[in-house]
């Protein structure tokens, strides 16, 4: 009886698991919403250490950036500057302004108006990703593009 019952089961697990891939489940969001923005435009650019120049990457992202806040022209955005756990909370919070100005002083130049666009820095005091290892460092030597 409770092999028959394990069986019976697992026979509904799998006729869901078969069901589940046969449907399309990827979701979409509305165009011109925040949803969108995060779902489908790469929204974060990443610095080197102890850096704030905007790279050949980082020039490329900020480019599909541009090219959607264009697309959305009542669309506002919020640029966030982060960085690493390392250094001092002065020094951090001075050089994640320094990243989230250079981001956005690139998407000016690429025809976003800057009355659409504003900074913040959160230094090291939101990382993006936890932890104390190079690989953690290198994720939150970012300038994130936040729309509203």
């Amino acid at each position: 009886m409770k092999n028959k019952i394990i069986a019976l089961a697992l026979t509904s697990v799998l006729a869901v698991s078969c069901a589940d891939e046969s449907q399309d489940v990827t979701m979409h969001a509305a165009a011109g919403t925040a949803g969108d923005f995060k779902a489908n435009i790469k929204d974060r650019v990443f610095f080197k250490f102890n850096q704030a120049e905007v790279d050949a990457n980082a020039k490329k992202a900020l480019g599909k950036q541009a090219d959607w806040l264009k697309t959305y022209q009542a669309t506002k955005a919020t640029v966030e500057g982060h960085c690493d756990a390392r250094g001092t909370r002065e020094f951090n919070i001075a050089l994640g302004n320094k990243r989230a100005e250079s981001a956005k002083k690139e998407l000016v130049k690429l025809g976003v108006t800057a009355d659409r666009l504003k900074t913040i820095s959160y230094g090291k005091d939101r990382p993006q990703v936890p932890g104390d290892t190079e690989m953690a460092h290198a994720q939150n030597r970012v300038a994130v593009t936040v729309v509203e």
